[in-house]
Parts: structure tokens; C-alpha cells; sequence
């Protein structure tokens, strides 16, 4: 059940399907349904157990103004409904605790309405929707995709692990005790890096250890794995475990060989004397090994590949949004097998691997279990890297002769800065700058988060990694990050719910330099659940940024400089600041006007999701 319609005349949801997620879109088709609209109230039934409604961050100033459900809090849907026309839930955030269900979730959807002094009517249960939908993590035929959680600065993770959590113990050495106590959240409770880990690391992190832990398990599977970054403690017990059952190709470049013995370094040195030094490979083609792949063997055959944004590290894990994807398929695996194999015999150099057919000519895959792919690889030569990005280019582009203005472009690419001459990079900046489609990404630069959202021209620019930030009341404040990019992924949707939805994904920075100098991995794949799962994910994160943007000075603002801090220090009082700032909910339907306004880009918003 990827994709699921409701409808009652007047109210229509449309529920996709993501990864252990749900994005619940709505539409008000009628007139005579829209005005006075104070949002909509999300009833959730996790199967088997008792349903509950979801929790808005915001409410009324005076909640004894409008109905009320005394046995919920006031920021509950139920009595603060959201001003929003569609929501990505995931279970466990803020009901069910660190392992939610898993199953067939109900969804009811309920617009609530002001009366005409302002005040929020009591919950009319005949205007509801409900739906079913499956929440779980994402399968498709031998596809598993999986991300990473990616929300450190969240509301979220402060009240899973609180405010000054670390990451790793300090000084750490390369394998730590993940069972010891890490810290402990609000309530007062201590938990462990592993049970950190365990929800940072989200699905990405299970599909990870399922083929480390089966290959540790099953003495006739053997692995070859490319890493650019391996500091991740208990993966590097697992792959010591496995020993001479693994071959590695690990990166070289300065950053991960050194003097100064960093991780990879240690790491190499202790699999070499626990494998034998013939079973890993260092080496950087003409920058970087950039590849993070497994490649999985059943007495010699392969079996099974993993590839993907995200590296074999505590950043690449637990700080940074990353994905992963899993393809338990033979011929897939085949052809990762024949890279490895090709790039181990190169001794990991450029020159020679430009000229194979691996680098010249991508493979394509596509039956009733793999989704529409084709994969090529990296280093190529000039003309073949601007080929491959000309292609993206193209697709992107084409969205904008959609009907209706309804083409869509979603991204979260890990940096859009760099040589002037990068033709994805330009070319995602001037959609956003066209009308005629609706693009809505983000991508974390060295200065600072660039977003992409709805109604403005161009990428405005927010910081990635403030280490100043304050938020106003009601938040909690979130944590400060320097852990290099909170964005990690390199991904481009196209036309997610159109005729031909589109992925480009895996390891690939898309810039012109990368693809000719490193060691890469692009995944193209023709699929509408898949383009729906990774729509999500930006969605998610461009809403989060878009939020902590939202309350970053005027001054700010204004000059388009990162921001030291979201918010200046609170005014004396805070409650009406809060109030000046939208900081409570408006009692007016003004905030719904934008999404009804047919030139609006708002308009679009609402309409490319329920369609």
C-alpha cells in the first residue's frame, strides 16, 4: 500500500508510504469547506494498540478560549490543530517510546473550524477521513532503502537524549563500549550509545548491521566492502570478527592517513594484523575512494549489495541525513562484485579505470523484484562526467512543462557551492528560481544550510551548523552541532508523482570535478514508490530547516549572512514576543488564504500532493 486515497466530498488525504513513515497530504475541495478554517486535527491507530492524537509544537495562547479535550495536553491536534496541508508523521517521536509498532497504521483526518468570534469548535467527527496504510521500514521486490534519522538540532532528539548529549565518549579510542551510559534525557532516565545510535542511526543503521551480523553469523558468506570514512566502533568489531572473510578497499586521501593516525589508519592497522595485510587496499584515485559499498557472497557467488550516501562512521551514521540502499539481488551484485574486483587489480587508480566499460557505460536492472535502475561509476573521463550530470540536467528541467505548473523538483544535495562549472549545482539553484514547477530542496554548504522553499525566489541561506542557537518558548532549545554536515545526502527527485518519477542517489556529490576524480557510485532509478520515499525525506528536512529559519532575526534576514544564532536572547516578555513571532496559533483562517490563492505557489503545494 505505497500510495493511499480518501475522500468525503469535501475532505480528501492521500497517505504515502516512506521509510517506518507517513506522509499525509489533505485538500478542502469545496468552497463552502474552506473558510474559517483553523487547521486539521491527526487521530493515529497503531495496530494493536490504543489510538492517540498527534501533537502540534504550537497552540492557542488562551486554550480556554476554544474547545478542549481536558485529558490532552494543549498543543494535542485535538485541541491545537495544524496549520499545515500536509504532515510526515513518524512513530515514536512523541508517543510509543524508542520501539513504536510496526504494521497496518489508521489515519483519521479531521478539519476543525473557528465560529465567528474565533474560538475553535468542538471536533465534528462527521468531517472526518480515515485511511489505512502500512508503516514499516521500506521493501520492494529485493530493494530495502533506508535513512538515517538526521535530526540532531530536532525538538525530538532533545527530549529522547536532552540537551548536551555526546556522541562519543571524549577521547574515545577506535572500538569503545557502545553499552556504556551516555547521558540521560529530561525525564531523568540514562540510556547507552547504542540506544542513541540505535534511534539516530534509524533504519539505515538496521539494514547495515542485518549484512554485517548475517556475514559474522555464516561462515560460507564472505564480503568485500569500499569505505571512505570507518570510525563507526561496533562496525569496526564486526568487520575484526570477520577478518580474513573481508577484503577492503579504504580511502587514502590526507584527511584518513596521516601522521596525526586517524581512525582509518588505526583501523587498517589492526585488520591487517588480525586479516593478513593482502586483505585491504589503500588508495584514493585522483582524490578519493568515495564509494560506501558492501558487496555480500554466498560461497563465492555474489548475493547481495549495499551502496549509498552513508559512511561507516559515528557522523556518518548519527549527525548526518544520510541513505542506504540494499539490493538483494544477484545481478546487482554481480556487477558491485565486478567493480571491486576491477578496482582491487588497478591498485584503486584513476587513469586505468576511466577507459573500462564500468566507468564508460552504466548497466541497467529492471524486472518484478528490482525497480527500474541503472547504475554507473566513477572516475570518468571529462566528456562521460558531464554527460552523466547533462542527463540529471535534463530530466530536472523537463518538469517544468508539466500541466498545470504541477512538474516537481525535491532535493537534498550535500553541498551546491564549489567550481563555477558544475551543471547540477546551476541548474537546481535556476529551478527554484522558475515558477512554472515546484522545487523544494536543501543543501548543507560549508557556510551554512541553503534552503529551498516554497514561495521564495531563491536559496536562502541558514546556518548548518549554528553553534548559538536559541529557540523561543514554547521550544526547548537543541542541541549545537560541529560535527561536519547535518546533510549528507546527494539526492534529486523528479516528478514524484507524475508519469515518470525519477531518483538520482548513492554516493556521488553530482559535481563535475567528483565525477571525473573519485571513486563514486550514481544510481538512477524509475520508480513511484521509491521517488515517493526519498520525496519524503526532503520534505521532512526542508520543513525542519525551513522552521529554524523561520525564527532567525530580521537582521539576519536581511543581510543573507549564516546566522551565529536563530533567535536573539528573549524578550522580557516572552509571551508576547512569543505571540508577535507566531509563536501560538492564529485564531483566523488567514493562514490558509496562500494555499487557496490559485497563482500561489502555496496553491501548488497543496494541489502536487493530493493529485
Amino acid at each position: 500500500m505505497p500510495k493511499v486515497r480518501a475522500s468525503n466530498g469535501a475532505l480528501t488525504v492521500v497517505a504515502y508510504q516512506g521509510d517506518a513513515k507517513t506522509l499525509l497530504a489533505f485538500d478542502l475541495a469545496t468552497a463552502e469547506s474552506r473558510p474559517r478554517l483553523a487547521g486539521f486535527t491527526i487521530a493515529v491507530t497503531p495496530p494493536g494498540k490504543p489510538a492517540y492524537y498527534l501533537w502540534n509544537r504550537l497552540q492557542f495562547r488562551r486554550p480556554a478560549d476554544h474547545a478542549q479535550d481536558p485529558d490532552e495536553p494543549a498543543r494535542s491536534t485535538v485541541n491545537a490543530p495544524l496549520h499545515k496541508f500536509r504532515w510526515v508523521h513518524v512513530p515514536g517521536l512523541e508517543h510509543q517510546g524508542l520501539q513504536p509498532a510496526l504494521g497496518d497504521y489508521v489515519y483519521t483526518v479531521t478539519p476543525r473550524y473557528f465560529d465567528d468570534r474565533q474560538h475553535l469548535l468542538p471536533l465534528d467527527p462527521g468531517l472526518s477521513v480515515a485511511l489505512t496504510i502500512g508503516v514499516g521500514p521500506f521493501v520492494k521486490g529485493a530493494l530495502k532503502l533506508a535513512f538515517t534519522r538526521g535530526f540532531t538540532q530536532s525538538q525530538a532528539f532533545v527530549q529522547q537524549f536532552g540537551l548536551k548529549t555526546k556522541f562519543k565518549p571524549y577521547r574515545a579510542p577506535l572500538q569503545f563500549d557502545t553499552s556504556a551510559i551516555a547521558g540521560a534525557n529530561p525525564k531523568g532516565e540514562s540510556f547507552t550509545y547504542a540506544q542513541h545510535y540505535e534511534w539516530s542511526g534509524f533504519t539505515a543503521r538496521d539494514r547495515l548491521f542485518e549484512i554485517l551480523h548475517a556475514v559474522q553469523e555464516d561462515a560460507t558468506l564472505t564480503l568485500d566492502l569500499f569505505a571512505y570514512d570507518l570510525s563507526e566502533p561496533d562496525v569496526i568489531t564486526a568487520l575484526l570478527d570477520i577478518g580474513s572473510r573481508a577484503r577492503i578497499i579504504l580511502d587514502d586521501a590526507a584527511l584518513h592517513h596521516s601522521a596525526k593516525n586517524p581512525p582509518e589508519d588505526q583501523f587498517a592497522a589492526l585488520f591487517g594484523a588480525k586479516a593478513g595485510a593482502d586483505r585491504i587496499m589503500r588508495g584514493h584515485f585522483d582524490r578519493y575512494a568515495h564509494d560506501k559499498v558492501i558487496v555480500v557472497y554466498r560461497q563465492g557467488e555474489p548475493v547481495t549489495a549495499l551502496t549509498g550516501s552513508t559512511n561507516l562512521s559515528v557522523t556518518g551514521l548519527y549527525v548526518n541525513a544520510n541513505h542506504i540502499l540494499v539490493y538483494e539481488d544477484a545481478g546487482v551484485a554481480k556487477l558491485y562484485a565486478t567493480l571491486f574486483r576491477t578496482v582491487w587489480d588497478q591498485d584503486v587508480a584513476a587513469k586505468p579505470f576511466r577507459t573500462t566499460s564500468l566507468a564508460t557505460q552504466g548497466q541497467d536492472f529492471g524486472s518484478t523484484t528490482v525497480p527500474t535502475t541503472h547504475i554507473a561509476f566513477s572516475p570518468h573521463s571529462t566528456a562521460d562526467a558531464r554527460a552523466g550530470l547533462m542527463e540529471i540536467v535534463a530530466r530536472a528541467e523537463a518538469e517544468a512543462n508539466e500541466p498545470d505548473h504541477l512538474g516537481s523538483v525535491l532535493f537534498a544535495v550535500m553541498e551546491l557551492q564549489g567550481a563555477a562549472d558544475n551543471p547540477v549545482y546551476t541548474a537546481l539553484s535556476a529551478l527554484h528560481r522558475d515558477e512554472s514547477l515546484f522545487s523544494y530542496g536543501i543543501s548543507d554548504n560549508p557556510a551554512g544550510i541553503a534552503l529551498y522553499p516554497v514561495g521564495k525566489a531563491s536559496g536562502v541561506l541558514v546556518t548548518g551548523k549554528p553553534q548559538k542557537t536559541r529557540l523561543p518558548p514554547p521550544f526547548n532549545q537543541v542541541p549545537n552541532i560541529s560535527l561536519g554536515h547535518q546533510v549528507h545526502h546527494k539526492f534529486v527527485v523528479c516528478g514524484f508523482n507524475g508519469a515518470d518519477p525519477t531518483v538520482y542517489c548513492g554516493s556521488s556529490n553530482l559535481a563535475l570535478l567528483g565525477e571525473q576524480q573519485n571513486g563514486d557510485n550514481l544510481l538512477t532509478i524509475r520508480d513511484a514508490d521509491v521517488a515517493a520515499c526519498f520525496a519524503i525525506e526532503a520534505l521532512a528536512l526542508v520543513d525542519h530547516f525551513n522552521f529554524l529559519d523561520s525564527v532567525a532575526t530580521e537582521a539576519a534576514k536581511q543581510t543573507g549572512e549564516p546566522k551565529a544564532a536563530l533567535l536573539a536572547a528573549p524578550a522580557p516578555d516572552k509571551a508576547a514576543a512569543a505571540v508577535e513571532a507566531g509563536w501560538f496559533l492564529g485564531t483566523t483562517d488567514a493562514w490558509s488564504a496562500k494555499y487557496f490563492e490559485p497563482d500561489d505557489l502555496h496553491s501548488r503545494d497543496r494541489q502536487l500532493f493530493v493529485r
